[in-house]
């Protein structure tokens, strides 16, 4: 099968994680760029240094000219362009193009990346109107006349395998999920204006934020099975990467925690293996920098107050992770051409 060939729009966080995991793998090629904020000489430092994820190494990157950058041999055209619609993707070949601004969310929005030449988005956010799809969880129900589609939050792609394993296996009645999530770059470095969110506008580094997300309402859109049994918020706190979700539910069937661990082990090692993960160290936050499973279970961090009523918890990555799922997701939908 041909490399599928994709282009980045915003190189920020998600978009340049995103292009990491592109360039170390041998079913994707990138092939473009765009970012109207930033110059080429400027994407090759902030590409090749990343405080959490370490110094690039695995081959040189450098400007070759204004619209070019080589990875080691291999060029990728740079545009600058504000709106999606100007963007042409079409003369790189970009085929599918990862909208990590943050801006285009609405799948009409986005769908504007079309008009010049690409086939297919894929917006790394939650979406009101586009499909969600979870990597390993419902992504067999992408079908091939979807061209805008959302990769859901990193905090969704953690907790519906969880949540699917259990409801499978056990049945969920209801549920209220947390998660404490790492800062990300919508926080202030210190006390500053945040009208929309006034908890949200304090400083990231000096508190423990009280915060909404609509992660857990999103798993009934891709499992709706489950859709209005389970809501959650988070917690913002001062880690710069890596989250951990804490699912509390009401089983509809009695399942010991022996049962559940070995429901999660079991799908660890079969249905979902590479994105679930199982462990019963004595982790904690940092040891899962870098990691690329979606959810990670962590056996001996829950905890059980009967047969029916549960407390689990799964960490992620929220970067790492949720970046290899994009591409994840991107090769599933050529596979279905």
């Amino acid at each position: 099968m041909a490399k599928v060939k994709i282009g980045i729009n915003g190189f920020g966080r998600i978009g340049r994680l995103v292009a990491r995991v592109a360039l170390q793998r041998d079913d994707v090629e990138l092939v473009a760029v765009n970012d109207p904020f930033i110059t080429t000489d400027y994407m090759t430092y902030v590409f090749k240094y990343d405080s959490v994820h370490g110094q690039w190494k695995n081959h040189e990157i450098k400007v070759k000219d204004s619209k070019t950058l080589l990875f080691g041999d291999k060029p990728v055209t740079v545009f600058g362009c504000r709106n999606p619609e100007e963007i042409p993707w079409g003369e790189t070949g970009a085929e599918y193009i990862v909208e990590s601004t943050g801006v285009f969310t609405d799948k009409d929005k986005a769908a504007a990346h079309l008009k010049g030449g690409a086939k297919k988005v894929v917006i790394s956010a939650p979406s009101k109107d586009a499909p969600m799809f979870v990597v390993g969880v419902n992504e067999k129900e992408y079908k091939s006349d979807l061209d805008v589609v959302s990769n859901a939050s990193c905090t969704t792609n953690c907790l519906a395998p969880l949540a699917k394993v259990i409801n499978d296996k056990f049945g969920i009645v209801e549920g209220l999920m947390t998660t404490v999530h790492s800062i990300t770059a919508t926080q202030k470095t210190v006390d500053g204006p945040s009208m929309k969110d006034w908890r949200g506008g304090r400083a990231a580094s000096f508190n423990i934020i009280p915060s909404s997300t609509g992660a857990a309402k999103a798993v009934g859109k891709v499992l709706p099975a489950l859709n209005g049994k389970l809501t959650g918020m988070a917690f913002r706190v001062p880690t710069v990467d890596v989250s951990v979700v804490d699912l509390t539910v009401r089983l509809e069937k009695k399942a010991t925690y022996d049962d559940i661990k070995n429901a999660m082990k079991e799908a660890s090692e079969g249905c979902m293996k590479g994105i679930l993960g199982y462990t019963e160290d004595d982790v904690v936050s940092s040891d899962f920098v870098g990691c690329n499973r979606s959810s990670i279970f962590d056996a001996k961090a829950g905890i059980a107050l009967n047969d029916n009523f549960v407390k689990l918890v799964s960490w992620y990555d929220n970067e790492w992770g949720y970046s290899t799922r994009v591409v994840d997701l991107i090769c599933h939908m050529a596979s279905c051409k």
